[in-house]
């Protein structure tokens, strides 16, 4: 990757982001019915490499079950409103009424509300339920605490998801999760992020996870670039990431290990280029928040948007455009990459001359900046 010197002893990488990247077709095309968006993690298989992230705004366990009919992965945040209240319609409502001025600390407030473990297990249990494969997440800081928990209430797969995750966290107390450990200890499928670069990627795929999440302060409603400063754009961070799980493959004697593209996936064109630059699946979340089902009722915000000490996300208005159904599979009513994620991907990939995610993986892009 070539570099750039800002100043005497003092280089930067040039990156890319999904706008700066274009696809290739070669010089064959498919019909787009001869095209398979399928892909499995471990022993579980799905129609389309899709998934809701875990959002307040985006999953409860009712959308959590359309989007799992739909042939995605509905991602429930286990520290958001539906762990702690028994009805969150109230908060949810308040978050999405009250005035913009104060919108942070009011959301700051209702998050205090203590997590209830009883909750935990009734969400999940709503979910599993419906027969649909069951995805939750914790973060780092509560992942130790609340695991038990989690597994015992039946979880399919557990994802541990931060602004960035690293196997090797430093801390003065003994309260960090030894991520390694507790990944060999459990019996399903982690699915760990973010992170954003090749040596990061792979502490984590040798620490044991199944998938690693790729991108941090890159979404909607994210403002971590702001706040910290931190941020790498996605074309670069996927495809470096990609590279990395191609050293571990051969490294571990053939463990394959998911890229899910976290961050900046706000198109179907954006699904696109995050499998073309090496991503098994995505993760979205405003996209999705703008579902007439999605909670969050035309707003949207992430976990971080109520962080008690320091915020670094807000409330932002993604409005309405159609159903989960509608957003998934069409008919769309819109020309921007909004609706019909599916089959926009599967076109993308016939147009390109590919049969499947897996072959898409391989097409050639090519630097298109404005």
């Amino acid at each position: 990757m070539s570099e750039i010197e800002l100043a005497p002893g003092k280089r930067a990488r040039q990156a890319y982001s999904f706008s700066d990247i274009a696809i290739v077709p070669s010089r064959r095309t498919r019909d787009p019915e001869n095209v398979s968006t399928a892909w499995q993690i471990d022993a579980y298989k799905f129609d389309t490499p899709m998934m809701a992230a875990p959002m307040d705004s985006v999953v409860s366990p009712e959308t959590a079950i359309e989007i799992g009919k739909l042939g995605g992965i509905g991602v429930l945040n286990l520290e958001g409103l539906w762990t702690r209240y028994e009805n969150p319609r109230i908060p949810l409502g308040e978050i999405a009424s009250v005035p913009d001025h104060q919108a942070t600390r009011r959301m700051q407030e209702l998050y205090q509300e203590p997590i209830k473990p009883e909750l935990i297990k009734e969400r999940i249990a709503q979910i599993r339920e419906a027969g649909v494969t069951v995805a939750a997440a914790l973060s780092p800081a509560r992942t130790a605490a609340l695991a038990k928990v989690v597994i015992d209430a039946g979880v399919d797969l557990f994802v541990i998801r931060g602004t960035t995750v690293s196997a090797e966290h430093v801390s003065t107390g003994d309260h960090a999760l030894n991520l390694k450990k507790f990944i060999y200890e459990l019996d399903v499928p982690v699915i760990v992020g973010g992170c954003a670069t090749a040596s990061g990627a792979l502490h984590l795929m040798r620490a044991g996870a199944a998938g690693v999440l790729v991108g941090f302060g890159g979404g909607a409603a994210h403002t971590t670039r702001q706040v910290l400063g931190i941020a790498v754009p996605m074309a670069t961070a996927v495809a470096e990431v990609a590279s990395a799980r191609r050293e571990y493959l051969d490294e571990s004697g053939g463990r394959y290990v998911h890229v899910i593209a976290d961050g900046s996936v706000t198109r179907s064109g954006d699904i696109a280029k995050a499998i073309a630059c090496g991503a098994d699946a995505v993760m979205m979340g405003s996209p999705l928040a703008k579902a007439v089902e999605a909670p969050g009722k035309g707003w949207h915000w992430g976990s971080e948007a109520s962080h008690n000490s320091l915020p670094r996300g807000e409330r932002v208005h993604v409005g309405t455009v159609g159903t989960l159904a509608e957003i998934f599979n069409g008919p769309s009513h819109t020309a921007d990459g909004s609706m019909n994620l599916v089959g926009s991907l599967r076109r993308a990939i016939s147009t390109s001359g590919y049969s499947d995610v897996k072959e898409f993986q391989r097409v050639e892009v090519v630097i298109h900046r404005a």
